[in-house]
C-alpha cells in the first residue's frame, strides 16, 4: 500500500513539474519580446520632419543638426527594432521608407556642410565603396546596411510597389519632395498616392504635355519596375498626372539636379 501511494505521489509530482515547465516555456524572453513587438513609433521623426521640412520638401539641415541627438534617438530605435513577419505589409514598407529617408538625413549631417550628396562619395575612405549609397554606415538589427541595401535589396526586391520611388528621397533637388510627416502603415497608400500626384504634377520634375513629356530620370532608371504586373510608364504617368499622355507622346528624360535639397 505504501508502495502504491509512493508511486502515486511520484506520478503527481512528475505531472506537476511537467505542467509548470510547460507554463514556463510560454514566458517570452526579452529577445522574443523584441521580435514579436508591435511596429515602431515614428513620432520622434514625425515631429522633426514637421519642424524642419517645408511644404516643398526642402530641408533645414541646420535645424536637424541642432536636434541631432533626437534624430539619433529615433535611428537607434529603428536599428534595434527591424520589421518582423507579424507586422502588416504596409507597416513594413513605412518602416523601410522612413529608415531610408532618416538615414539619408543623418548621412548629410555627418558631412555637413555639403553642396550635394554625390560629393560625399569622394570623402568615403572604404575600399571599393565609391558612392554614399553603398556605404554601410548603419545597422538594422545585427546587420550592417547601406541605403542601397534598403532601396534595392529590401524595398524593390521584396515589396513590388513602384510607388516607393515617389517616397525615397536621396537629398537631391530632383528627388521627390521629402514629406514633412512620417510614413505610417495605416496611411501609407494615401501617402504614396499623394506623393505620386505631387511628383508627376511638378513641372520642375516632370514637364508633361499630350505631345511631349519630359519625365524624371526615375522613369528611365527604373523602367523595369514601372512595367511589372503588365503596367507601363504611360500607365503610371496617367495615374497621377493631370495632363495625360498616350503611345504617340514623345517621351524624353530631364537632366537630374543633384544639388542638395536644402532650404
Amino acid at each position: 500500500m505504501k508502495h502504491y501511494t509512493l508511486k502515486g505521489i511520484t506520478f503527481a509530482l512528475a505531472g506537476f513539474i511537467l505542467i509548470n515547465l510547460t507554463a514556463f516555456t510560454d514566458v517570452k524572453s526579452p529577445v522574443e519580446a523584441v521580435i514579436t513587438s508591435a511596429p515602431v513609433d515614428h513620432s520622434i521623426y514625425d515631429r522633426l520632419l514637421k519642424k524642419y521640412v517645408n511644404d516643398k520638401g526642402l530641408v533645414n539641415y541646420k535645424g536637424f543638426k541642432s536636434e541631432e541627438k533626437e534624430l539619433k534617438k529615433y535611428l537607434d530605435m529603428i536599428s534595434s527594432n527591424p520589421p518582423t513577419s507579424k507586422w502588416s505589409k504596409n507597416d513594413q514598407i513605412a518602416y523601410w521608407i522612413n529608415a531610408y529617408n532618416a538615414y539619408t538625413i543623418q548621412l548629410i549631417l555627418n558631412h555637413y556642410p555639403v553642396e550635394s550628396i554625390k560629393d560625399i562619395g569622394s570623402k568615403i575612405k572604404i575600399p571599393f565603396v565609391t558612392t554614399p549609397w553603398a556605404s554601410k554606415f548603419f545597422k538594422i538589427g545585427d546587420e550592417s546596411m547601406s541605403l542601397d541595401n534598403i532601396e534595392h535589396g529590401t524595398l524593390r526586391k521584396n515589396y513590388n510597389d513602384p510607388r516607393i520611388h515617389f517616397a525615397l528621397v536621396c537629398a537631391a533637388r530632383s528627388c521627390p519632395r521629402l514629406r514633412n510627416e512620417a510614413y505610417t502603415g495605416d496611411k501609407l497608400d494615401a501617402q504614396l498616392d499623394d506623393q505620386g500626384s505631387d511628383f508627376l504634377n511638378n513641372p520642375a520634375k516632370n514637364a508633361i504635355t499630350p505631345k511631349k513629356a519630359s519625365l524624371s530620370k526615375y522613369f528611365d532608371w527604373y523602367k523595369g519596375d514601372w512595367k511589372e504586373n503588365n503596367k507601363s510608364v504611360e500607365y503610371w504617368v496617367n495615374k497621377y498626372s493631370k495632363t495625360k499622355i498616350n503611345k504617340d507622346t514623345d517621351i524624353s528624360f530631364l537632366e537630374y539636379n543633384w544639388a542638395l535639397n536644402e532650404q
